[in-house]
């Protein structure tokens, strides 16, 4: 960083400060602001995309099937209709990577989040397995939210006027003391989760964490653990660290239905044209199968076989998987090297240090968030919006930041992160100066 500041404010903490240090730091912090909007910046990193360079990793995936019979897999023509919860290759595949049963399977589309919305959807106009009616004819329905989470979570179920209920995230995932008392109300019939380095804060679940999901006893018959598995191959700093089938706990705990885990290839081989996944009981699997069929006689199976050729099994595409993370890890030690040296020193906010995921989370000082991303976009970095991360887009303290890291070049980021730490100690300087 440029900023030139006295040797005895350099490391001091800015709620140490004097009034007269705290104007002194802002005017020196505001002239590196200038200095950094003058440059011209155009850098959009609100979502987690993968780069160029993984793009281009994978694209040799696209001349794997050149000749007529490369389009038959398990004796069927995949250029045809069928198969609407995916072909056996595609189902074994995935299953491989899971840790389930390839009758466990659905594969969709290019998207989880499809499949996701689908099953809600489901719920609200068939009902579910369980449900004595269909959703849309209850009066009330409420849904688990740990938070920070998944924006376009909140998204789909906000979309069916769901009551959500936001629920902290620990270190070892939602406290579970107080997700244990909701579902005993019969109106709360699901929980969003993202198990293994979740977004945005990349938090692993705990086996304690696990077991007593696992184990939940909800007072609806119906009730929808979605398990979004999104980040299961996805280390960049660290060996792949195997993780417990969720499907197999529920079903030893009598709760066999109750589960549903999603993935998909979105950043192991394209967001745009990868293959979204689907687990659950091979009950499930099947009603979810007649429902679809109604909508689709079966997805791109073409683009399924593709991938099966490509990823192989799970050996192989753990494999693929290091040289992503060869690419991912030093873009994200660049942003932890830039907010150890120009953030962590001040005292200003909290952060973690994820191991695998695709995203950095920043805890500022309450009431910057939105002031920190109002000055980076004016600088012309734009960022995850504030509030994103919650609920019906509202961060009560106003603090968290989600940092998405993965798509700009490392020159880039280098520059995003000098101005990311400007904006934050400005936003907070000018809190502690109004105070």
């Amino acid at each position: 960083m440029e900023h030139k500041e006295t040797e005895e404010n350099a490391m001091k903490k800015y709620t140490d400060m004097s009034l007269q240090e705290r104007q002194a730091e802002y005017a020196a912090v505001q002239a590196e602001y200038e200095k950094l909007k003058a440059m011209g910046l155009s850098l959009n990193m609100a979502r987690g995309k993968p780069g160029k360079v993984q793009l281009d990793l994978v694209t040799p995936i696209f001349g794997l099937l050149t000749k007529p019979e490369d389009f038959v897999s398990d004796g069927i023509d995949v250029r045809n209709y069928g198969e609407v919860a995916g072909i056996p290759a595609a189902r074994r595949l995935f299953a491989d990577i899971l840790g389930c049963k390839p009758e466990q399977v659905f594969v969709g589309g290019n998207a989880s989040l499809q499949l996701m919305y689908d099953a809600v959807s489901k719920a609200f106009t068939n009902g579910l397995l369980h449900s004595e009616k269909p959703w849309c004819k209850l009066d009330k329905v409420k849904w688990i939210c740990p938070a920070p989470g998944y924006d376009r979570h909140f998204k789909v179920t906000q979309s069916f006027g769901v009551e959500m209920i936001t629920v902290p995230m620990t270190a070892g995932g939602p406290d579970m003391d107080m997700v244990e008392e909701l579902v005993k109300d019969p109106a709360v019939k699901g929980m969003w989760n993202v198990p293994k380095y979740s977004n945005p804060e990349g938090v692993v679940y705990s086996d304690e964490t696990i077991r007593r999901l696992a184990a939940l006893k909800p007072a609806a018959p119906d009730f929808m653990l979605m398990w979004d598995n999104a980040y299961c191959i996805h280390e960049f700093d660290c060996d792949y660290v195997d993780f417990p089938d969720i499907l197999s706990l529920c079903a030893e705990n009598g709760n066999a239905d109750m589960v549903y885990e999603f993935a998909s290839t979105s950043k192991v081989t394209f967001p745009g044209a990868g293959v979204g996944v689907m687990a659950a009981s091979e009950a499930n699997i099947d009603y979810f199968s007649k429902l679809i069929n109604i909508q689709t006689i079966g997805f791109d199976k073409i683009n399924q076989l593709r991938h099966v050729k490509y990823l192989q099994d799970k050996a192989h595409t753990l494999a693929l998987m290091k040289k992503h993370a060869a690419i991912l890890a030093p873009k994200f030690h660049a942003v932890l090297d830039a907010l150890d040296a120009e953030i962590a020193p001040l005292g200003i906010a909290d952060y973690k240090r994820p191991v695998g995921g695709y995203f950095v989370s920043v805890d500022a000082m309450h009431g910057c968030a939105k002031r920190t991303l109002a000055l980076c976009k004016e600088a012309g970095v734009v960022l995850t919006g504030a509030g994103a991360s919650y609920p019906y887009g509202l961060d009560p303290q106003d603090h968290h930041l989600r940092i998405a890291p993965t798509y700009p070049s490392l020159a880039e980021l280098d520059t995003a992160c000098k101005l990311l730490c400007v904006c934050v100690r400005m936003a907070t300087l000018e809190t502690l100066l109004q105070a």
